[in-house]
């Protein structure tokens, strides 16, 4: 079991920081609490009191403070981060002692501890805000999706960014071969079919190809076309805990790891021709989509037909408008060594990405 006290979060993390501190006299809580260490690959800092040395209380990433040690901890400096763990379901009196010591959450084991290997893991990595996590949807086949998600991560990228580039499509040809990486070193989708559970952000960061300044998860060329969404959801959750940006080419079709995908968004972009049959395929991608996704906007893609422009694209689909997307000539093709989709720094394709990304970081409350 775990209850939360307050609501405020930990201080934004940028690295890998040192583990947790523990205060407790409990020798059978303490082996508890150094195994939950162990799982979460992090090395706490053990005491029976508040540490007689400077900051060590007040800097340490967390503090896991045992119940028998809470008459000992309530001088001390309120921090945000401390949980008091305990034992006894039935002790109403615990409450009590949480908020005398300024305690964050109560935590009573065995029942709670997966939260605290989870948080006990996120501190170790530093983890921070969550990325920015954008996933780019085609209306209809051909509709520029997969050029549109290689121009957000590049523009993201190329502005200092932590990014990560996902290709959620199977049958969509790799976006490593877009980018003219196809042979570059690093893990590919059918790597991560097993994962389950928690998978440490930094290992799958460092695991990926690198090119352009931004990691590549995308599909090898062997048989797999399918993904388990419990795989699909243990990936994005560690992509989004390094922060920075997260875009996700997406396929049209809506499957369990498509949808896992789409829990993960904090907004989805429509690519939608602007033609008749283009917006009417739109409608139906959008209202499978908006089963999962609450905010999801149309980027229009021109040249228009007779009677259309984005507002009225917008309006016949009944989404906002996220703007109209350049056409960018000279996007690459690996065998002629040009450069990537949004490459071009003042390009209007580039601009576009640059401006949706930095009224999406206001809007979702990203980096």
């Amino acid at each position: 079991m775990a209850g939360t006290v307050t609501h405020d979060p930990l201080p934004a993390g940028g690295g890998r920081q040192g583990g947790p501190l523990i205060v407790t006299e409990d020798a059978e809580l303490l082996d508890d609490l150094l195994r939950l260490c162990a799982a979460a690959g992090a090395t706490p800092e053990v005491h029976h009191g508040v540490p007689e040395r400077q900051g060590g209380w007040e800097t340490a990433p967390l503090v896991l403070v045992g119940d028998d040690a809470a008459r000992r901890v309530r001088g001390a400096a309120r921090r945000r981060g401390v949980v008091l763990v305990g034992r006894d379901q039935d002790d109403s009196g615990v409450w009590r002692r949480a908020v005398e010591i300024g305690a964050d959450h109560v935590l009573m084991l065995p029942d709670g501890e997966q939260w605290l290997v989870d948080r006990i893991a996120d501190v170790a990595e530093g983890v921070g805000r969550p990325a920015l996590t954008v996933g780019v949807i085609g209306g209809r086949g051909g509709a520029g999706a997969s050029t549109l998600a290689c121009a957000l991560a590049v523009t993201s990228a190329r502005e200092g960014l932590r990014t990560l580039l996902v290709d959620a499509d199977p049958l969509g040809g790799g976006l490593d071969v877009l980018l003219g990486g196809e042979t570059a070193e690093g893990l590919r989708w059918p790597a991560f079919a097993a994962s389950r559970g928690r998978v440490g952000g930094g290992a799958l960061e460092e695991s990926l190809p690198e090119l352009h300044s931004l990691r590549v998860l995308s599909w090898d060329r062997g048989d797999c076309v399918a993904i388990p969404p419990q795989a699909v959801r243990a990936v994005l959750a560690a992509a989004r805990r390094r922060g920075g940006t997260v875009v996700v080419d997406l396929p049209r079709r809506i499957d369990d790891g498509v949808a896992e995908a789409l829990a993960q968004l904090d907004v989805g972009l429509l690519v939608v021709p602007a033609e008749l049959r283009a917006v009417a395929a739109a409608g139906r991608v959008a209202s499978a989509v908006g089963m999962v996704l609450r905010d999801l906007r149309v980027a229009v893609r021109g040249p228009y037909a007779p009677g259309l422009d984005d507002r009225e694209v917008s309006r016949l689909l009944g989404l906002p408008l996220a703007g109209e997307v350049p056409v960018e000539s000279g996007l690459l093709r690996p065998h002629e060594g040009k450069s990537p989709p949004g490459a071009v720094g003042r390009g209007p394709l580039a601009r576009f990405c640059r401006e949706f990304l930095e009224r999406a970081l206001v809007e979702v409350g990203g980096v």
